[in-house]
C-alpha cells in the first residue's frame, strides 16, 4: 500500500492564466496543495485567511506588484516566499531578496526545478523521524535523495526517470495514457509517444523483476502488482 507525508499548501499568486494551470496542475501532481489568487490584494487576503506553508508569487501583478506583496507578506508570515519572474538581472534578484523573498525563479519554469525548489523550502515541515518516501510493493522513492530502492538494492535515476516514476507512484492502480505522461513530464500536449516508451523501457530494466509498471494495450500504463 502506498504512504506519503503531509501535502504542503502552496499559495501562488500569479496573474497569467495560462501560468497558473501549468504550475498549478505540475505541483499538484507532485503532492502540493495549490491556492491560487490572481492579484496582490487577493493574494494578501488569502495568506493572512489560509496560512499557506509556502507563497509563490509572481513580480510582475496588476495593482499591487510582487514586491510589495512581498514585503506585507513578510510582516504578516514567517511562510517561505519563493519569487517568480522573468526579471533576471542581478539588481532585480537583490530587490527580491530584500524584500523578504527567501528565493528567486526566473521564467520561463521548468516544473522538476520549481518542485525541488519548494521541496527544500518546506523540508521543516517534515519530522526528522519520518522520511520523504513514497512506497508501493517491495519498491520505495526517496523525494530528497531522488532515488529509488527495491528490496535491498538501490536504484539511481535520471531527473526524468524520477519524475515519471514520481507521478506514477501517485497514482498506483491507475490506467495513466501517454499523452497525460508527456503532458505532466515533459510538458507537451501530445506528439512524442516515443519518448514516453523509451523512458518507461528504461524504468522497468532499472527496477527489475518482477515487473511493476504493465502496458495497457491501446490506453497507457498502469503500477500494479503483477496478477
Amino acid at each position: 500500500m502506498m504512504t506519503q507525508t503531509i501535502r504542503p499548501r502552496i499559495l501562488l499568486i500569479e496573474d497569467d492564466p495560462a501560468m497558473v494551470q501549468m504550475i498549478q496542475m505540475g505541483l499538484r501532481y507532485v503532492g502540493f496543495e495549490v491556492l491560487v489568487a490572481a492579484n496582490g490584494s487577493d493574494g494578501l487576503d488569502q495568506a493572512y485567511a489560509q496560512q499557506p506553508d509556502l507563497v509563490l508569487l509572481d513580480w510582475m501583478l496588476p495593482g499591487l506588484d510582487g514586491l510589495t506583496v512581498c514585503r506585507r507578506l513578510r510582516q504578516m508570515s514567517s511562510a517561505p516566499i519563493v519569487m517568480l519572474t522573468a526579471r533576471d538581472a542581478v539588481d532585480d534578484r537583490v530587490q527580491g531578496l530584500d524584500a523578504g523573498a527567501d528565493d528567486y525563479i526566473v521564467k520561463p519554469v521548468h516544473l522538476e526545478e520549481l518542485a525541488a525548489r519548494l521541496r527544500a523550502r518546506l523540508r521543516h515541515l517534515t519530522p526528522a523521524s519520518e522520511q520523504n518516501t513514497l512506497t508501493f510493493a517491495d519498491l520505495a522513492l526517496d523525494l530528497d535523495l531522488r532515488e529509488a530502492a527495491r528490496g535491498s538494492g538501490r536504484i539511481t535515476l535520471t531527473a526524468t526517470e524520477f519524475s515519471l516514476l514520481h507521478y506514477l507512484l501517485r497514482h498506483p492502480r491507475q490506467v495513466l495514457t501517454k499523452d497525460t505522461l508527456l503532458e505532466v513530464v515533459w510538458g507537451y500536449d501530445s506528439g512524442n509517444a516515443n519518448l514516453v516508451e523509451q523512458y518507461v523501457r528504461s524504468l522497468r530494466r532499472k527496477l527489475g523483476e518482477p515487473p511493476l509498471i504493465h502496458t495497457v494495450r491501446g490506453m497507457g500504463y498502469v503500477l500494479r502488482e503483477e496478477a
